[in-house]
């Protein structure tokens, strides 16, 4: 599989005799997020591309979906690399004004976005590596969960963890369920109910990532983990991947709808959509 230089493009073959161009480089890019399909290794890198902070709104979710699934679909494409294009932040998670003084067909039709994004990303067939980047809260965090590998920039400053707690919101069953299978009931619940952020070194320590490299080599790392799970037949990884995900994902699709209701019940309270008014205050603010 090709090497990738710091801005996340195919370094050339050393194979590759100068001036002949590698194999089709499919790129489909979105306004938020950019893909790009090698189609001699079936490779793809999907960069977060939403500034200030990628945050998870209506329509980064749907294009997110969207590029997974034409990902899926194509034959030449075997893995995905997941990391931000912008400096400092993976994705700063679920984008509060979605949530804020709108109306009840607005939450159904943002968190049913929300369902979607997990379920295709935490069951994809395709080998998911995340290169966390920068700081992944909340709703970050969760997308890095989803992936099947978590490397990170070995950078204090960057944190990672589902800190729904300290808004005053309540990470949802299938959030939790995806953190259990990560690191284990205890560090779980503990970190839930704190909404704790642990800085890089502590969330390697617990296992939330599975790898630290520092930040200039971590698109070659992804390269390397990436050639290592995909030496492996891949109806053998995926039947595998399936069998240890089923129960997580068949959870969440037999109560979706139910789901939905909780989190516009849950949202639409005044002491909530209150504390979310104050938490888009004090972000102003920090600006």
């Amino acid at each position: 599989p090709p090497a990738w230089d710091r801005a996340g493009r195919p370094l050339p073959s050393p194979l590759q005799p100068p001036g002949i161009p590698l194999a089709p480089c499919r790129s489909f890019s979105n306004n938020k997020i950019q893909v790009e399909l090698d189609e001699s290794s079936g490779i793809a890198m999907m960069k977060f591309k939403s500034p200030p902070v990628n945050s998870l709104s209506l329509e980064f979710l749907t294009e997110f979906s969207i590029g997974l699934e034409k990902l899926e679909n194509n034959r030449a494409c075997r893995g995905v690399i997941i990391t931000s294009a912008l400096p400092k932040i993976f994705s700063s998670g679920l984008d509060i004004t979605e949530m804020c003084g709108k109306s009840v067909e607005h939450y159904a039709e943002f968190w049913r976005a929300v369902q979607e994004m997990w379920l295709r990303l935490y069951g994809s067939n395709m080998v998911t590596v995340a290169a966390v980047n920068g700081s992944s809260p909340a709703g970050g965090c969760l997308v890095a969960l989803s992936c099947d590998y978590r490397i990170m920039a070995e950078n204090p400053k960057f944190s990672i963890g589902l800190n729904e707690a300290q808004l005053g919101i309540v990470a949802p069953f299938w959030f939790k369920d995806t953190f259990v299978s990560t690191v284990g009931h205890r560090i779980a619940e503990r970190s839930l109910q704190l909404g704790s952020l642990h800085p890089a070194p502590e969330a390697h320590r617990l296992g939330l990532v599975d790898e630290l490299v520092p930040e200039e080599k971590l698109m070659e790392k992804a390269a390397a983990v990436m050639a290592q799970w995909l030496a492996l037949p891949d109806h053998a990884r995926q039947l595998t991947k399936t069998m240890m995900r089923k129960a997580v994902l068949d959870r969440l699709v037999a109560h979706r709808e139910e789901d939905i209701k909780n989190f516009i019940t849950f949202v639409s309270k005044e002491s909530i959509q209150k504390s979310l008014r104050m938490y888009m205050e004090m972000l102003k603010k920090k600006k």
